[in-house]
Parts: C-alpha cells; structure tokens; sequence
C-alpha cells in the first residue's frame, strides 16, 4: 500500500508500491497541490543520484515537471511518478483522466502548450497508455555509456 508523498518540507516522500523492486523501482504517489513539482524534480533528481545516473538529472528534473505539472493541471487524482531503471531510465506520470495527451505547436504568444514537445525532444521514446484507473504518460532516456 502507498501513503502520502509529501514530507514536512514539502519534498515528495517515496512510498514502495507492493512489486516495487527498490534497486530499479521507485514510485511516488502525489498530491494535487502544484506547489508540489519543485520538490518531485529534487526528490527524482536525488534517486538519480542514489542509482549513479546524476548525468540524466538535468533532463529527467524536467521530464518530471512536465509529466506531474501535466497530471495536475489537466488529470486528476490518483496521480502518481515513477522512475524505473533498466536498459533505460523510465519516468512514468499517471493520472485519475482517461483523457489522452496531445503534442501540439505552440505559437509565440502562447503561455503554454510546449511541455509535451520538450518531453519529445528529451526523450529517445515517449507516449502514453490507458490503465484502469485513468492514463500514463511515459519517457524513456538511455542510460550513459
């Protein structure tokens, strides 16, 4: 079972999921308070760290921003981050909407719009899948050499 994911200084706060093999799983179930991103993209970061893949940091600190800031601006709760390392580091952000993601072109003046096609250039491999609580938005980074 996970618990909240939020710790007194306002860090996400990681939670085994019951299949989470620690060494190349880590899930973190969120909440919807966007004040939450800043800490997620540290919490991420400092896995990274603890699984030797600091140089990925910069780019998976901003798949993850995007990835939750998406899920809590247009899904719904439960929303959920999850790294998995194996031949490629996975970020995973799910969300309660079954509604799908779409890329768009944003035009110059748009505020937003252009989280999705950063998370495509970043990324080798991305795309999304229905599950049977809402969707997952996925980003795949190969692992350095």
């Amino acid at each position: 079972m996970r618990g909240s994911c939020q710790d007194s200084g306002g860090r996400a706060r990681s939670e085994y999921g019951a299949g989470d093999d620690v060494d190349r799983v880590r899930t973190w179930r969120l909440s919807t308070d966007p004040a939450l991103v800043a800490g997620v993209r540290r919490t991420a970061s400092d896995q990274l760290s603890v699984w030797g893949l600091g140089e990925l940091a910069f780019a998976t600190e901003l798949i993850v921003s995007e990835l939750v800031t998406n899920a809590i601006r247009y899904g719904s709760a439960p929303i959920e981050l999850r790294l998995l390392r194996g031949d490629a580091l996975v970020c995973e952000g799910s969300d309660g909407s079954s509604t799908a993601p779409h890329l768009r072109w944003a035009r110059s003046f748009d505020e937003g719009g252009r989280g999705l096609l950063l998370v495509a250039q970043l990324a080798d491999r991305w795309g999304s899948r229905q599950t049977p609580t809402g969707k997952t938005i996925w980003a795949e980074l190969p692992l350095p050499t």
